[in-house]
């Protein structure tokens, strides 16, 4: 388990982080498979009502998935989205609930044949949630290990009981999540054990039932496992040993130590008296609980094992890891046998009747035949070895070259999943993301609106990065990871309000070249144009004309004690009109990871936003920005400059000293700015008072046509123009494309800290 920053959790994030963050995760085209690695499996035998079998996938891409299986198909019928990252484990309990656990640091409650609603939120980790383990005949109990040592046993009916509401609006304990009609869920409380093992109630909540926490382990925990009546717990970890817990009180009553690396996987037998044990020292260990001692030693594997499952008997273990193997061995005779082996590292696995799961590193999930009720047959095929005991005996016999033949070539059945994204470049552009996927494909997309607008096959990544490499700067107003297998796109204020870009270069239609554009306004008006259109629904006539919303004063209150808001001048209407370089897909639509006031972190589909969601969900810049048209204050929005003639030029005209304009400028805009100055004999007002450089000649006498990028004018002339001087602007004694900004030419050309500086000349040979 890797320390890597989460997409939406920001808990682990080494630079503060003072407004809430909103991230959006762009899905490809096809939502019904995972796109990451699956972390964990759980097989339900078929419910009376319509004869499936249901398989429940969990992945590192953060949502669950239910497959309704038959015998050559699994179709995909629901998925579980909540979580903010990876999904580590899964187990099903009584109730029809499927509890999940994340490296969010939550565990969350399901019912499982929902259309995937989130029942409950529980809040009780402090870091990334590794496993889960419930018994099979007490329904109700559920044990959960992590990160630095934390074990809770949970009363899973307990938890998830109806509780009553915090009294106190801004208790952020009172709620943890958002269920799927959009409230806030309650958060459960903690029952400690201190040292002593004496029970303390932790009553700083507002609700009743607290988890028993089962304190001992000074390290990370990596696997759990109880027994049928869960009476008994067993748990291993970093600290290599395997401990033994009294379930129902959270005491220690044992430690058993053999391994000589961190314990993987863990299985009890339905009694409580054996278990068998996994771990990165390549052995699988199994344990007398009432002798407390290892009765049995399998090295079977070349590298760490990571996966067990059992028999219903208990008499064979399938096994799997690192190695990228499955094997079969028999606990008595120590008979082992090589099932099959693949391209990916086993995760975990689930016994199917006479099959067998398979989660791996990859997307996609494997059927192998298995026989799991008669499994001494696979040995009646040959090829079988004896399993060593001693981890050594197993690589001295690889590296003599007796590695076994596997049984199975190919899988039974497959449930594909979609290439990962593995890479990923932010092109200058600052719009355009490179992507490099698991298959090696590499595609272009577009954030926002959220599509792969190219996709260029199995092509040379750094050679199409330099290919798409354009001379532009425009400021990085968003960032981006690839950690759940596609690409998060994170909005962080003031920051993500800081680039521009005229409506020209975006090729809206209908809106005056020289309107600014601000990007990370527009995205957030196309991610939440399904939410606003739902909340005005909802409000009905309360909407007012200029399309404010009056629920939306609660924000701007609270925006006034923060610091000087923006309004952003060229959007005063603040229309609803979504421009097309921001209408985000409703067949993929992307998720929305955020947090508001109250509640903690969330996850959701843009398109499952009901419009009851408020600040107590979203943070309020963003509502600010979407409802009342607000921007915080920016910076670095203007760029100052001297312009002076250059050297030898047979004219000069006269300047304020030093000017500003907009960082996207073009130098178009200088060019008629000079002309104009050259041409007519009195100063224009396009220069303000302060030295402002003004983008076009407004409200002044004269009303200059809109010029373009390619320099040409897109209405009538002026007298003035009729001219036709012939100007052109230098930095560093290079000639300037019109169609390049103040900010290119600061970053690409002039390349020092100080105030620009632009010469102008008439063209020369004109």
């Amino acid at each position: 388990m890797h320390r890597v920053g989460s997409a939406g959790n920001t808990s682990n994030s080494t630079r503060p982080r003072k407004e809430k963050r909103l991230t959006y995760v762009l899905n490809d085209a096809d939502n019904t498979k995972h796109c990451a690695g699956v972390n964990c499996l759980a097989v339900l035998k078929s419910p009376a009502t319509d004869g499936y079998d249901y398989l429940f996938t969990g992945s590192r891409d953060g949502t669950l998935k239910r497959w309704a299986l038959t015998e050559d198909t699994a179709t995909c019928s629901a998925t579980f989205e909540s979580h903010i990252d990876w999904v580590n484990d899964a187990v099903l309990v009584g109730n029809k609930t499927l509890i999940s656990c994340s490296s969010d640091t939550t565990l969350k409650a399901w019912n499982y044949l929902s259309d995937g609603a989130c029942v409950r939120t529980l809040r009780q980790h402090s870091d990334y949630v590794t496993c889960l383990a419930a018994a099979e005949k007490n329904s109700n109990i559920v044990a959960s290990g992590g990160l630095g040592g934390e074990v809770f046993i949970w009363d899973v009916e307990a938890a998830l009981a109806p509780v009553s509401k915090s009294t106190d609006p801004m208790d952020e304990d009172c709620s943890n999540g958002i269920s799927s009609s959009g409230n806030s869920l309650s958060i459960t409380s903690l029952r400690t054990i201190s040292s002593s093992n004496s029970i303390s109630l932790h009553t700083t909540q507002s609700q009743g039932y607290v988890p028993i926490a089962a304190k001992g382990h000074k390290e990370s925990v990596y696997a759990l496992a109880m027994n049928d009546n869960g009476t008994l717990l067993v748990s291993g970890g970093t600290e290599k040993v395997v401990r033994i817990w009294d379930a129902r009180s959270g005491t220690k009553t044992m430690k058993l130590r053999g391994h000589t690396d961190n314990i993987r996987a863990l299985l009890l037998d339905s009694t409580g008296r054996l278990c068998l044990s996994g771990s990165s020292d390549s052995m699988i260990r199994l344990w007398d609980l009432g002798q407390q001692r290892c009765i049995h030693s399998y090295a079977v594997h070349t590298d760490s094992v990571w996966a067990l499952a059992s028999t219903p008997t208990f008499s064979h273990v399938y096994s799997g890891g690192r190695d990228f193997s499955l094997y079969l061995t028999d606990l008595a005779t120590r008979e082992s046998i090589l099932l099959c082996t693949k391209e990916h590292p086993i995760l975990q696995l689930a016994l199917h009747d006479d099959s067998i799961w398979a989660a791996t590193t990859d997307a996609s999930v494997h059927r192998w035949p298995a026989e799991g009720r008669t499994p001494q047959k696979v040995f009646q095929r040959g090829g079988s070895f004896l399993a060593g005991n001693l981890s050594f005996s197993r690589a001295r016999a690889s590296l003599e070259g007796s590695t076994p033949v596997p049984v199975h070539k190919e899988p039974s059945f497959t449930i594909p999943g979609t290439p990962g994204i593995v890479k990923h470049e932010i092109l200058n552009n600052r719009r355009h993301v490179l992507t490099k996927d698991t298959a090696g494909s590499v595609k272009l997309w577009e954030i926002t609106r959220g599509v792969v607008i190219e996709n260029y096959g199995q092509v040379s990544f750094e050679e199409k990065k330099e290919e798409l490499f354009e001379k532009v700067s425009i400021p990085a107003w968003f960032t981006v990871d690839s950690r759940l297998g596609s690409l998060s796109v994170h909005l962080d204020t003031p920051q993500c309000f800081s680039a521009e870009m005229y409506s020209t270069d975006l090729n809206i239609v209908g809106k005056p070249e020289d309107d600014k554009i601000n990007l990370a306004r527009e995205t957030l008006k196309g991610l939440l144009a399904h939410w606003l259109a739902k909340r005005r629904q909802r409000l009905g006539s309360h909407a007012s004309a200029n399309g404010e919303i009056s629920a939306g004063k609660d924000i701007a209150a609270r925006s006034l004690t923060h610091s000087r808001i923006d309004i952003d001048a060229n959007n005063t209407e603040n229309d609803s009109v979504i421009y097309p370089p921001f209408e985000f897909s409703k067949v993929a639509p992307p998720s929305i990871i955020t947090e508001g006031s109250q509640g903690g972190p969330w996850r959701k589909k843009i398109t499952d936003l009901d419009g009851t969601e408020d600040e107590k969900d979203f943070p309020w810049w963003c509502l600010d920005c979407v409802l009342n048209n607000r921007l915080p204050p920016r910076e670095n929005t203007k760029c100052s400059f001297y312009l002076h003639p250059c050297e030898g030029s047979s004219f000069q005209i006269h300047t304020q000293g030093k000017l500003s304009a907009p960082r996207i400028l073009r130098i178009q805009k200088v060019v008629t700015y000079v002309i104009e100055k050259m041409v007519l004999d009195k100063p224009l007002d396009s220069v303000n008072p302060d030295g402002a450089f003004g983008p076009a000649v407004r409200g002044g006498q004269f009303q200059q046509s809109t010029v373009g990028g390619d320099g040409h004018s897109h209405s009538g002339l002026k007298p003035w123009q009729k001219l036709k001087p012939s100007i052109e602007i230098l930095c560093n004694n290079q000639v300037l494309p019109l169609d390049m900004s103040l900010a290119t030419v600061r970053a690409y050309i002039w390349k020092k800290p100080e105030d620009l500086v632009l010469n102008y000349r008439a063209v020369q040979g004109r």
